[in-house]
Parts: C-alpha cells; structure tokens; sequence
C-alpha cells in the first residue's frame, strides 16, 4: 500500500508541470509521431537511470544506514550534474515538495532531518534522492524506489505528450508498457555505480532544455 500511495504518478509533488524536455522537442520537429515520442521516452529514461537513478540509490542506502552525510552526497552529485535552468528547477521544487510531504504523513524521518540540514548547509534536497531516503524510512527496497523513479520519468514525459501531439492514452500505454521492460536491466548497472560514475549523456535534450528557457510559448515549465 506504500509503494502505491508514494509511487502514485499523481502524488503532489508538481510533476504535472513538467514535460521532461518533450515541449520544446515538439515545438523544434524533433518528435512528431508516436514511434519517434517512444524513441524520446527511451532516451530521457535511460537518462535518468544512469544519473538520478545511481543517486536514489546511494540516497536509499545513506538513510538505511543513517548516514546522513551520504545521503548529502547524492544530493550534492545530483545538483552540480543539471546543466540546465530548468532541470534544475524540477529537481529541487519537487524534492523540497516530497520533503515536505513526507514530513506531515510519516513524521521525522532520514528525508526530514536532511530537509532541515539542507537549509544551511548549502546543498539543496533534490527529488530522486528525496525519493530514495523516503522509501528507505517507509521500508521499501531500493528496487521499488527504483522503479516508481523510472516510472515516474515515463508518465511525465507521456502525460505531457497527449497535450501536446496527437496521440492517445492507449498509445501512451503501449509505449510505458515497453520502456518499463527496461527498467530491470537499468536498475542492475545503476546498483553497481558509485556517484562518480552518473553520467546523462544527451545532448540534443540538453540543447532543448537551454532553447526552452527561452520560448515565448510554454505550456510547461521544461
């Protein structure tokens, strides 16, 4: 029941607000169909799993431990790696709203107490460490914080495309239902990766995400 309250695609962080970099790659001509949003879907996910997803882990691993300066690592590794405005934008807003929620639903936890350092320590709290601390307080494993992280990635780049192409749900869910085939594969190499090893690799998202900062038309905030 945890894993489905906190994994919930509609849990109040703000991930409705972000397109993942699909706006502005609509907006450009570089996804048009629904073969090339699958294509996008792929890339953004695996993405995320070679860089975010190695710090939920190390965050999930930090609070298991209580080791509250490891948990600071991962967020610290995940902030200096977003080169754009906007990704950093995403990750701190909706760190700092899982933070907040988890400390009025479970109370204090690993993700509270870093939530509170993080006010003066310099390093903000960044949403799939926040994620990853918070599965470890509620005793869920690291491959479910995993998981909903991926999944989480997909939904919010496939919720924006059925505003912004002609697709529909079930076209959407046919291509989760493929990109969640790889997950498993993806959590297997991230689970081996120190966090000198994130790497997110894509630059034609990243030159997207600098373009879209300056659109004059956004129906998403990246």
């Amino acid at each position: 029941m945890r894993l489905l309250q906190f994994g919930d695609s509609m849990f109040p962080v703000g991930a409705f607000s972000f397109s993942g970099g699909l706006e502005m790659a609509v907006q450009a001509g570089v996804v048009r169909d629904r073969e090339e949003l699958a294509e996008f879907v792929r890339t953004v996910t695996h993405v995320a799993a070679t860089g975010d997803g190695v710090a939920l882990l190390h965050g999930h691993r930090g609070a298991l431990a209580a080791d509250l300066g490891l948990v600071r690592r991962a967020d610290e590794a995940v902030h200096l790696r977003k080169l754009s405005e906007e990704a950093r934008t995403m990750t701190l807003r909706m760190g700092r709203k899982l933070a907040e929620a988890a400390a009025q639903i479970i109370g204090d936890s690993m993700l509270d107490r870093r939530f509170r350092d993080a006010e003066t320590d310099g390093v903000p709290v960044t949403y799939p460490v926040a994620l990853g601390a918070l599965f470890a307080s509620v005793g869920l494993t690291e491959q479910d914080a995993f998981a909903v992280h991926q999944y989480g990635v997909a939904v919010t780049v496939l919720g924006a495309a059925l505003r912004l192409m002609r697709v529909d749900h079930l076209d959407t869910q046919s291509i989760l239902y493929r990109v969640n085939a790889t997950a498993a594969e993806e959590y297997r190499r991230a689970a081996v990766a120190g966090l000198d090893d994130m790497a997110a690799f894509a630059p034609m998202v990243d030159v997207l995400a600098a373009a879209h900062v300056h659109a004059h038309v956004r129906m998403f905030m990246n």
